[in-house]
């Protein structure tokens, strides 16, 4: 039985293509930063700068802060799932794949998530549809991954498998924050998970990378503040407005707009090319999530009627 979706209003419209546009570009300018730090060092400034962008707005909105030891030990769980363990894979494997490649293994977050919401969750069940949509997403990912890069284990086919990787933990932290986090303000369970990220972050980058210079060149920190301000601070609100505004069914086509921005940003600033090979896997996987989403094949069954 499918959930009744929200229309999208011009507005969600717009907010949504601003989500994709910010989203989309958080991949070039991870990748113009790597030029100068660490993949490690990356993700701090990433979830350090956010954190505290969110906790300033949880002082000023005056929202009420969990009291519960349990709520900041999931805060802690959901920020090694959601950004420690996806921001350090996706941005080591940039350092070998392109940004566009990368934006579209990303794309395979919604299709994970379905998997992993039907294994822990007993309302999330696998209908027919749902498992061909998810067939024709791992067709994608395994079409844009290459079948030669699959017998391989290079440096190139590494960073793919680190990627998805990172799309996977998405899929489970969203199992997690279902569990764990619900009922919580979602700037709160925002600041709260960014928190918990940056706690783990510090002795990561301490560890392997050193302590962390400021003395960095001004594009490195112009990348820095985009995304780590504007693409994970100012876009956590931006996404729950939308989700607000078009529901969670509508918010997922933010995920099929992602990948052409970053391709697009990747090759004109960047000179990156995509083999044909990932926009085959590219169109497999869009195809999938159309078919997770369900609507256009409800139009069309209605239509013939």
């Amino acid at each position: 039985m499918n959930m009744p979706q929200k229309s999208v209003s011009s507005r969600a419209w717009a907010e949504l293509a601003l989500l994709a546009l910010i989203w989309g570009g958080s991949f070039l300018s991870i990748r113009i930063a790597l030029d100068e730090i660490g993949p490690l060092t990356s993700v701090l400034h990433r979830t350090g700068w956010a954190m505290l962008i969110l906790w300033a707005i949880v002082w000023m909105r005056r929202l009420p802060l969990p009291r519960n030891a349990r709520i900041w030990g999931a805060f802690l769980v959901m920020g090694c799932l959601n950004n420690v363990i996806p921001f350090g894979l996706m941005a080591w494997g940039q350092l070998h794949i392109a940004t566009g490649l990368t934006s579209i293994f990303n794309a395979a977050t919604a299709i994970f998530g379905v998997l992993a919401a039907a294994i822990f969750f007993a309302d999330e069940r696998l209908s027919p549809r749902k498992l061909i949509g998810v067939g024709l997403g791992f067709a994608g990912v395994a079409t844009a991954i290459g079948l030669d890069n699959l017998t391989r284990l290079d440096l190139r086919s590494l960073a793919q498998l680190a990627v998805i990787g990172g799309t996977l933990s998405y899929a489970l932290a969203g199992v997690w924050a279902r569990k764990h986090l619900g009922g919580l303000h979602p700037v709160v369970a925002a600041a709260g998970m960014l928190t918990g990220s940056t706690l783990v972050m510090i002795p990561l980058v301490l560890r392997f990378e050193g302590v962390p210079s400021l003395a960095l060149e001004l594009r490195t920190w112009a990348a820095i503040g985009y995304y780590a301000v504007i693409a994970t601070a100012l876009a956590y609100l931006l996404y729950y407005r939308v989700l607000a505004m078009a529901g969670s069914g509508n918010l997922m086509l933010v995920t099929l707009m992602i990948p052409p921005v970053a391709i697009t940003l990747g090759a004109l600033l960047r000179d990156e090319t995509l083999t044909p090979q990932a926009y085959v896997g590219f169109a497999l996987l869009a195809l999938g999530l159309v078919v997770l989403d369900g609507r256009l094949l409800a139009r069309r069954k209605r239509g013939s009627v």
